[in-house]
C-alpha cells in the first residue's frame, strides 16, 4: 500500500521550471545591455534639465532604419516558424533577408551620423554641451551589438546550410530570435525617447 502511495505522490509532483544554460547567460546579457541604456537615458536627461542644451534635428534616416528593423524582426520571426515547421528553404530564405536587413540598418545609422555631420552635430565637438555625444553613445552602441545579432544570424545560416536547424533542435534558433526581437525593440525605445525628449522637452 505505501509503495502505491508513493507512485501517486511522484506522479502528481509538478515538473521543475528549468531554462537551458546558453538561453539563461543570454538572458543576464539582455538585462545588462538593459541596464546599461537605461543608465544612459537617465544621464540624458539629467544633463539636458542642466541646461544650456545644443538643439539639433534628429536625421532622418532615422525613420528609414526604424522601418527596416521593424521588417527584419518579421523576416526573423518568420524564420523562426520555418524552423519549427522543418521548412530548411524558407529558414535560408529568410535568416539571409533579416541578415541583409540587418546590413541597411547600419548603412541607414552611418547615413544619418553623415547627416549630423554635415549638421556639425560631432561626438566630442564641445565638451561643454555633450547633447551630441549622446546621440553618437546611444547609436554607436546599438549599431556594436546589432553587429553582433548578424554574426549570431551568420552562423545560424550556416547551421541551415548544414541542415542541423529543425523543429527537434531549436535551442540557438529561440536564442537568435530572441536576441534580433530584443534589438528592435531596443531601437525603438531609443529611437521614442529621442523623438520624445525633442519634440515635447
Amino acid at each position: 500500500m505505501k509503495k502505491v502511495e508513493e507512485i501517486v505522490l511522484d506522479e502528481e509532483a509538478p515538473e521543475v521550471a528549468s531554462m537551458h544554460p546558453q538561453k539563461f547567460a543570454m538572458w543576464l546579457f539582455i538585462v545588462t545591455v538593459i541596464m546599461l541604456f537605461a543608465g544612459f537615458t537617465s544621464a540624458y536627461i539629467v544633463r539636458k534639465a542642466e541646461g544650456n542644451w545644443l538643439d539639433y534635428e534628429l536625421p532622418m534616416s532615422f525613420w528609414v532604419t526604424t522601418l527596416i528593423i521593424v521588417i527584419s524582426s518579421a523576416t526573423m520571426q518568420w524564420a523562426y516558424i520555418s524552423a519549427k515547421k522543418d521548412n530548411l528553404l524558407n529558414l535560408k530564405i529568410s535568416i539571409s533577408l533579416t541578415s541583409l536587413l540587418g546590413f541597411l540598418f547600419l548603412v541607414g545609422q552611418w547615413a544619418a551620423w553623415s547627416e549630423l555631420v554635415s549638421s556639425q552635430v560631432y561626438f566630442a565637438g564641445n565638451f561643454s554641451n555633450p547633447a551630441g555625444s549622446f546621440l553618437y553613445v546611444f547609436t554607436g552602441l546599438h549599431a556594436m551589438h546589432l553587429i553582433g545579432g548578424i554574426v549570431f544570424l551568420s552562423i545560424m545560416l550556416f547551421f541551415a546550410l548544414k541542415e542541423q536547424i529543425h523543429s527537434q533542435n531549436l535551442v540557438k534558433m529561440e536564442m537568435c530570435t530572441t536576441y534580433w526581437h530584443f534589438l528592435g525593440g531596443l531601437w525603438l525605445y531609443l529611437y521614442g525617447f529621442l523623438l520624445y525628449n525633442h519634440w515635447v522637452l
